[in-house]
């Protein structure tokens, strides 16, 4: 099993990628600590895993809450002695609002969980990575991370931080053991539309969009993404350092 002995920490795992990336973890060997707001998808989500004899514990809290986030972090670290992994899956949908039509409280919410969620764990856990020999972080950022067709605004600025912080975060630690590579999802099947209602979406944006998503070639189960997440976590990739990584059935080729 390629993560054996591991402890990793995933943050919104009570569903999509995020439960797929926790699930393939806790088959593999980890030790999972699995963080999301959803109380009642989370304790289902620990329950199923457990059931298919994974090691897993789950741990409610809002990512884009700073004592929340590094909760999590030192939850993970008192309960299983040590991290190896992190996975920033955690993340919610604009509402296609082009920066002109674009509201303060759509920025301010999908800036603080799609990008100081991640800055926050990260933070803490490097900070422990760096004093027990290192580990890997892995970032869920998204097509709208490398390009500016496939959603409003504040999404496609949060996406495109995630890029830059996982190169940043990369780089200046690359000559002490941590690694940091990010995921760019194209179409995936999953429930982020939960937090961008068809009522509050902006009809011209929403227009703008629909015209690039229309380019994907195809639609990737979280399963999918969850494999590549595994490669990154573990020994396999430890070379692999500050990659962005379409996975996206080759729509990033458009």
């Amino acid at each position: 099993m390629q993560l054996q002995g591991k402890v990793a920490v995933v943050t919104g795992a009570a569903s999509g990628i995020g439960l797929a990336i926790a699930t393939r973890f806790a088959a593999e060997g980890a030790s999972v600590v699995a963080g999301d707001w959803n109380g009642e998808r989370l304790d289902a989500a620990v329950a199923h895993i457990k059931e298919s004899g994974g090691t897993i514990t789950g741990t409610q809290g809002n990512i884009a809450d700073q004592a929340s986030a590094e909760s999590l972090i030192e939850f993970a670290i008192s309960t299983y002695g040590r991290l190896d992994a992190l996975c920033n899956v955690a993340g919610v949908m604009d509402y296609m609002q082009g920066v002109g039509e674009l509201s303060d409280d759509i920025w301010r919410r999908v800036l603080s969980i799609n990008l100081d969620g991640p800055m926050f764990t990260s933070r803490k856990a490097v900070q422990h990575m760096l004093a027990h020999g290192g580990g890997s972080i892995v970032n869920i950022a998204s097509t709208a991370g490398i390009h500016g067709g496939a959603a409003g605004a504040a999404y496609t600025a949060s996406k495109h931080a995630v890029v830059g912080l996982t190169r940043n975060t990369a780089w200046m630690y690359a000559q002490r053991g941590i690694r940091c590579n990010a995921i760019c999802p194209g179409a995936t099947k999953t429930n982020i539309g939960e937090s961008m209602p068809q009522e509050r979406l902006d009809p011209a944006g929403a227009q703008r969009a629909q015209t690039f998503a229309a380019l994907a070639p195809a639609y990737l189960e979280p399963s999918d993404i969850a494999g590549l997440a595994l490669f990154l976590a573990s020994d396999d990739s430890r070379q692999i350092n500050g990659a962005i990584i379409p996975a996206d059935g080759g729509w990033a080729a458009v």
